[in-house]
């Protein structure tokens, strides 16, 4: 109900597909070990571009800024330098969920990682930030794999 209000709060209508994100999205939630605490994201015409991303990995914050040449690249890389394995990007996707400037945009990742293909989604009335939680989403399905794979018992 408190992702409703916050979108709610950010759109003036809100549709059906917004609300099949929205429950996709919180079903995904409770599984994670690594979760966005903030992201603030920095973009000037003819400057570099600037991330500063903070994370939850296993209950401990963790801070990562990063200055590239776009604005989602400096929040995947900010985001990348906090985790401790290799990712490569394959695929990255925006579309918009429902129409209007206050629409939320479903952004899709496909990561590689030791020769794994892993897809990660998010959506979001912000593109950065959908794009950051789709990274995040992808990420903590290859945490999830690798728990499976090396137990710790």
């Amino acid at each position: 109900f408190r992702r409703f209000k916050e979108l709610a709060d950010k759109k003036h209508e809100i549709f059906d597909e917004d609300l099949q994100a929205l429950v996709s999205e919180t079903q995904t939630e409770a599984s994670e070990s690594i979760k966005l605490v903030s992201l603030k994201v920095c973009t000037e015409t003819g400057e570099e571009n600037t991330a500063t991303v903070v994370l939850s990995i296993d209950g401990k914050e963790q801070t990562a800024t990063t200055k590239t040449s776009g604005a989602v690249d400096a929040t995947f890389s900010a985001i990348s330098a906090l985790v401790d394995f290799e990712i490569n990007l394959q695929l990255y996707s925006v579309s918009n969920v429902t129409q209007g400037t206050d629409a939320l945009g479903e952004v899709n990742v496909r990561l590689e990682h030791d020769g794994r293909i892993i897809n990660g989604q998010a959506a979001d009335t912000d593109i950065i930030t959908a794009s950051a939680k789709a990274y995040i989403h992808g990420l903590n399905k290859i945490m999830a794999a690798t728990d499976r794979a090396h137990p710790q018992i």
